[in-house]
């Protein structure tokens, strides 16, 4: 989880490979609407969000009792919530950016990707840092990936604290 340009379908497809996981790639299931609204540099509200955030919950339940990596923004602690709801136990692992590292990689995939870069501001404005939830893992988002990888893969085989 994390602002556009943090890393996570990169890493989240890494780690599904690695782990032998089911990989839900949060993007894909935007709606058109809510694409076309984020090209345009409209950021999207909690009322745009809520039909996304049910259908990610309804594909991590899908995939209860298999491995599954979901990549998805996740900026509010309600929407992680929600998630978590829909997958008991559900792990969140947060790759933490600077604005300005952040800002570089959304508008150097400007060709290949529906995400205004002008929208970067109000994804840090609507962050909610995850500091103190359970199940979460902090990372830095400009660590390499296959360290990123590593860092999951032992805490996964770790237990869950609370």
């Amino acid at each position: 989880m994390g602002v556009a340009g943090c890393g996570k379908s990169s890493l989240g497809a890494l780690v599904a490979q690695s782990e032998g996981a089911v990989l839900i790639e949060g993007d894909s299931f935007h709606s058109e609407a809510s694409r076309h609204k984020m090209s345009q540099g409209i950021a999207l509200t909690d009322a745009d969000r809520q039909g996304w955030l049910a259908t990610l919950g309804e594909q991590l339940a899908a995939h209860a009792g298999r491995g599954v990596v979901l990549t998805c923004s996740a900026l509010r602690r309600a929407y992680r919530e929600r998630l978590r709801q829909a997958l008991p136990g559900l792990r969140f692992a947060y790759l933490d950016i600077a604005r300005d590292d952040a800002l570089a990689r959304v508008q150097a995939r400007a060709a290949t990707h529906f995400f205004s870069s002008s929208l970067v501001d109000s994804q840090f404005a609507t962050l909610e840092v995850p500091t103190g939830e359970p199940g979460v893992l902090r990372l830095d988002a400009m660590a390499p990936l296959a360290q990123l990888q590593q860092e999951i893969h032992a805490w996964l085989s770790q237990p869950l604290t609370h």
